[in-house]
């Protein structure tokens, strides 16, 4: 089960893969300064995963105007992660949890998954300034997306 609302989240630092090598994306860097919406996601180059993280990416300014941050995690390598955005037009940070270790923090992570572990639930979480989880959502079910419309009124 997904980590609760009202529960801290947990600090994170994980790599993006940029234009100019890696990055270190840290949740605490949002702490304080933006609200953070993240989207953990199964696998890039996937079907249902294309279609959210672009929806979302179409509307990022929707997010910005609520002073919003969106990071996309999936256990994917940064180099994919970096493919799969560019082949897609996304135009907010994926960022890399290859061991898994913050989709575990979540609890979010698969046991198993067409016989591979550790991957990535499809879920959402909304993170306040001050580092609480307001809003939580995950599937069990990969071809179910979280409701924006949830997420954006959690922004509100």
């Amino acid at each position: 089960m997904a980590l609760a609302v009202n529960t801290k989240a947990p600090l994170f630092t994980l790599k993006q893969r940029t234009a100019d090598g890696f990055a270190d994306v840290a949740l605490s860097d949002f702490i304080g300064k933006k609200k953070v919406v993240l989207l953990f996601f199964p696998f890039a180059f996937s079907s249902v995963c294309e279609e959210e993280l672009c929806s979302v990416s179409g509307g990022l300014d929707q997010y910005e105007s609520l002073n919003a941050q969106v990071l996309g995690i999936s256990v994917d390598l940064p180099f994919a992660q970096a493919a799969f955005a560019n082949a897609v037009g996304i135009n907010f940070p994926l960022i890399s949890d290859f061991n898994g270790d913050v989709s575990m923090a979540y609890d979010v992570s698969y046991d198993e998954i067409l016989g591979l572990k550790g991957v990535s639930k499809r879920s959402a979480f909304v993170i306040d300034l001050d580092g609480t989880i307001v809003y939580s959502s995950a599937s069990d079910d990969p071809t179910v997306v979280p409701s924006f419309d949830e997420i954006k009124a959690a922004l509100q």
